[in-house]
């Protein structure tokens, strides 16, 4: 059987800018080291499948612009910690040591039972609030009997829960009837649905920066490529997103879509105010750009709500260059898989010829948990958010204590700190991290072209032991580092 070899190029990609950060630092982490911690790294995130070959050292070296020997250091090294197994007459393939976890992107459930010694850091998702979601199900089943003489695929969902989503916009200001909702199996689902029907390979899609890593996962796999606009968090809720930046974009690149998350940002947790989101709907009408609008977070709000859709600043009845995607996992549970999309009856009606080809529906019994939940989620919503807040201060105290010189980003919302380091050592930091009980997300996860290695996101969505401890070992990780003091000079936020 061949042995699936990884490509130089994507290699180089997915590593990002690693080398002129560790070259500015070779005395205290030699590029050879700098190189494993970075493929290291790529390997926990799943970015790097388990069983294929890494490139030839020369092809690799080459396109990193490296010494053979350097490659060559940092591949017996990864030999050496059990990332690679060599056979002899064959390539070397890719591995974990025994007792080693992916993590990142694979988001592996923790069982119950599980070993709670470490604190994975690397996911913005809460445990479920168990009575309610108990209760929704019970619910569910007592509602199954009178779909069960049915088919039960409803590509566009049930009515029941398009209802009760239609219902909730028009709570927020936007007048929404249920023919213009989707039903989706998350958020993620709809927006890879959007995507395959609003972009075809090689066009353009605008995306904040930094944004939602999967998002730009799913962007790269429809072969459409991401166009950065700066999210800079020093300009507060007005000025943190670059309209201007983005109307120039759209037309320069000609984008027919744009992914913004302008409802409590992951991983900012940043708020863009009433006129921005205005401005939003001008510039896609202006550009004819179809802006979807990612408000998973919307019910996540710490200091102040939301000021409403973007959609409700739409042209016409339809409002139709503005699309919205929502979803149950971030206000109730992840393991709910329920989403939507709130589009035009004519966009809805091209996804559904489109999602014949992926799924033919959501689970009714998952749909009408979720309707449930909806329908009445004052109560619950408003203790997820006395959590979220008491969780915040205990993770803003332990970084206040332990890591005082990194500067985070306070959004109003959501379900992290956007924190920035004083030296670019986020894919160190984070390939480190797991040897003193704690799982991060590398920073250069939430850019394009490996932006970002001066940040880190931190999830405040644990107990405040948890994150008080992670702290603690976040901190001893980042002591290990020997951080060449000289990268710490004041530079602006990338």
């Amino acid at each position: 059987m061949m042995t699936r070899v990884l490509g130089a190029r994507s290699l180089a990609r997915d590593l990002g800018n690693w080398q002129d950060d560790s070259s500015r630092r070779s005395a205290a982490r030699p590029a050879y080291r700098a190189l494993a911690d970075g493929i290291r790294l790529l390997v926990h995130d799943g970015r790097i499948p388990l069983g294929v070959a890494l490139p030839s050292e020369r092809e690799l070296a080459s396109m990193l612009e490296l010494s053979r020997t350097t490659i060559t250091s940092s591949y017996s090294v990864l030999r050496d910690e059990g990332y690679l197994i060599s056979r002899q007459g064959s390539r070397s393939t890719v591995a974990l040591p025994l007792g080693a976890r992916q993590n990142g992107l694979m988001f592996r459930a923790h069982q119950p039972g599980s070993d709670s010694s470490v604190v994975d850091l690397s996911y913005a998702a809460m445990a479920a609030p168990a009575e309610a979601v108990e209760q929704a199900y019970a619910y569910a089943l007592q509602s199954l009997p009178q779909f069960l003489p049915t088919h039960g695929m409803e590509p566009v969902g049930i009515g029941a829960l398009r209802d009760v989503i239609a219902a909730r916009y028009r709570a927020r200001g936007l007048e929404t009837s249920p023919e213009q909702i989707m039903v989706t199996s998350g958020a993620q689902h709809a927006l890879r649905l959007l995507l395959n029907v609003l972009t075809a390979p090689g066009e353009r899609v605008l995306v904040d920066h930094p944004t939602y890593p999967n998002a730009l996962e799913a962007i790269r796999r429809v072969g459409a490529r991401p166009v950065p606009v700066p999210v800079r968090p020093e300009g507060g809720a007005s000025g943190a997103w670059d309209l201007d930046g983005i109307r120039s974009a759209a037309r320069q690149t000609a984008a027919r879509m744009a992914y913004l998350i302008p409802d409590f940002h992951n991983p900012t947790g940043l708020c863009l105010d009433g006129s921005g989101r205005a401005e939003l709907a001008r510039i896609a009408r202006d550009t004819r750009m179809t802006l979807v609008v990612d408000e998973t977070m919307v019910d996540l709000w710490l200091d102040e709500p939301s000021p409403g859709p973007v959609a409700a600043h739409g042209r016409g009845a339809a409002k139709s260059e503005v699309v919205t995607i929502g979803s149950a996992a971030k206000s109730f549970w992840g393991g709910l898989r329920v989403g939507w999309i709130r589009a035009d009856p004519a966009l809805i009606t091209r996804l559904a010829g489109a999602r014949a080809a992926v799924d033919l529906g959501t689970p009714v019994m998952d749909q009408l948990a979720a309707a449930h939940l909806l329908s009445d989620d004052e109560l619950v919503l408003a203790r997820r958010r006395a959590e979220l807040r008491e969780q915040r201060s205990a993770m803003l105290d332990a970084l206040a204590d332990r890591l005082p010189d990194w500067i985070p980003t306070i959004g109003s919302g959501g379900m992290s700190l956007w924190l920035r380091m004083p030296a670019p050592v986020s894919t160190a930091l984070a390939a480190t991290a797991p040897n003193f009980g704690v799982l991060l997300a590398a920073g250069p996860r939430f850019g394009v072209e490996g932006a970002f290695e001066r940040f880190v996101r931190l999830p405040y969505a644990r107990t405040s032991d948890e994150l008080r401890r992670g702290v603690d070992c976040i901190a001893a990780a980042y002591d290990t580092l020997a951080v060449d003091r000289e990268l710490a000079e004041p530079s602006l936020v990338v």
